[in-house]
């Protein structure tokens, strides 16, 4: 069992409608995974250095348990979700899970 959390700007770049966005990506995983789970009212700060400095960003994490981790159709679904925020890169990490 894999838990894989995906990493969504609070902000994004584009002019979306953001909760539109994350009913979708909710939508979506409880049709195709069972179900999900999204941390919506305390956005995580993230902090990261480059060559230009310390950067910040806001970021709502949804979350979903999967049996068995398909890598392909997940890198397809970040690529969607990048395209559809204009976002360079994000972060979708998947974790095993032991359940106790």
């Amino acid at each position: 069992m894999h838990l894989i959390q995906l990493f969504i700007p609070a902000a994004p770049r584009a002019a979306v409608d953001f909760a539109d966005i994350i009913a979708t990506i909710q939508r979506e995983m409880t049709e195709r995974h069972g179900g999900v789970t999204a941390y919506l009212n305390s956005p995580a700060k993230g902090l990261w250095s480059n060559d230009e400095g310390t950067e910040e960003d806001t970021v709502i994490v949804i979350e979903v348990m999967v049996n068995s981790l398909d890598r392909a159709w997940w890198r397809q679904y970040r690529r969607k979700l990048e395209e559809l925020l204009r976002q360079d890169e994000l972060l979708v990490r998947a974790l095993p899970v032991e359940t106790l």
